[in-house]
């Protein structure tokens, strides 16, 4: 089977997700199968607490997973440099710290090692100030180092988990139930509109209704949904023209695209095909080739790390040693042993975010971050 042939069943696979959860399993192991590694795994992380949550995963073992989450997830050395790419950025561990810094830590000892797993690549799917879902590859010893293929099939794919997932949460139903779409639809809070590739509307919730009166983002001029804005209209027309082509044409495209209202509300708008797969069912009653989706828009907000990061410029290994002060870990001698490095360095870097941040103590840099992070959520 040709790669273009794995990429079309593998995206098949991804979107079907968008409307039935329990396929994800299924999904993460054939993704990791395509870009090249022996885990893969669906999961956020929180920002504040450093604590982890597995959504979907394979290549896990139980008793990894548990370790992970009772101990390591607030040692792992990757996390703060994750926080600050960009949503659909791919990056590997030798991205978000040096790699001969990452062997020396005490999380790829204890635990990435003994499982014979040496690097993973990942990216970015949602971001909130406290919070963000990533998806990742763990590659093996077998499999060696993220190399530029790696690299490249996972940014092959990046944009299609994100459109699955974004559509996913919009839709928040574990079972999408083909045979009462409408009534489905009817319960979602977003508005929703079932078209073809000239945006004849075959079906809109009752959400999406009300997003075609004279306030709202769309108008319905003999059955096609046009956008008020004419530039969003422009947009969403040269997208729907590539529908009925390969899923893999898609890309990022008709993932978060904004729009604003004629009242200044924020939207974002996202575009699922229901040409194959499980998904063609869901639109075959109604003769449509794509799904909308349209959900008011929050407002973003950097993270604590990326706040704090940017107003003392801070630098990546100041971070790397402020992210383990705030987890507490201990003194000067366990702040080295944690991050792999030697207690002069951690001295020194110390001492620069004493400088940088106006404080004395440890424990006040705790503080000062604390009270950051209270101030991007009130």
């Amino acid at each position: 089977m040709s790669e273009v042939q794995q990429l079309s069943s593998l995206i098949g696979k991804i979107y079907d997700v968008a409307l039935d959860q329990s396929l994800w399993p299924d999904a993460i192991k054939a993704t990791a199968e395509f870009v090249g590694g022996s885990g893969s795994a669906l999961f956020s992380k929180n920002t504040v607490s450093r604590e982890s949550s597995f959504f979907y995963q394979h290549g896990h073992s139980q008793e990894a997973m548990d370790s992970y989450f009772s101990t390591y997830a607030k040692l792992d050395p990757t996390t703060i440099g994750q926080f600050m790419y960009g949503v659909g950025e791919v990056y590997s561990t030798g991205d978000l710290l040096p790699y001969d810094e990452f062997v020396q830590t005490r999380f790829f000892r204890e635990w990435a090692k003994p499982q014979g797993w040496v690097d993973h690549i990942a990216s970015t799917l949602e971001k909130t100030a406290m919070s963000f879902s990533m998806f990742a590859v763990v590659r093996t010893e077998q499999e060696g180092i993220v190399d530029d293929e790696v690299r490249r099939r996972m940014s092959l794919i990046v944009p299609h988990i994100r459109r699955a997932v974004l559509i996913g949460n919009v839709i928040d139903l574990h079972k999408f139930e083909h045979a009462a779409l409408a009534d489905s639809l009817d319960h979602i809070a977003a508005g929703v509109f079932l078209l073809d590739d000239a945006a004849t509307i075959f079906f809109a919730n009752a959400a999406g209704r009300k997003l075609l009166g004279d306030e709202g983002l769309f108008r319905d001029i003999k059955g096609t949904l046009t956008a008020v804005d004419s530039v969003v209209n422009r947009t969403l027309r040269d997208i729907l023209s590539i529908m009925p082509g390969s899923d893999i044409e898609l890309g990022a495209k008709g993932i978060a695209l904004p729009a604003l209202s004629p009242d200044g509300e924020r939207w974002l708008m996202h575009l699922l095909p229901l040409t194959s797969g499980a998904r063609k069912v869901a639109g075959a009653s109604y003769s449509a080739s794509v799904a909308l989706f349209v959900q008011k828009a929050s407002m973003d907000a950097p993270s604590q790390v990326e706040a704090t990061a940017k107003l003392y410029k801070l630098t990546p290994s100041e971070l790397r040693v402020l992210g383990a002060v705030l987890q507490e870990v201990g003194g000067i001698p366990a702040l080295a042993d944690t991050l792999g490095i030697s207690e002069a360095t951690v001295k020194t870097h110390l001492q620069h975010l004493f400088q940088k941040t106006g404080v004395r103590r440890q424990i006040d840099l705790v503080k000062l971050v604390a009270g950051l992070a209270s101030s991007l959520v009130t």
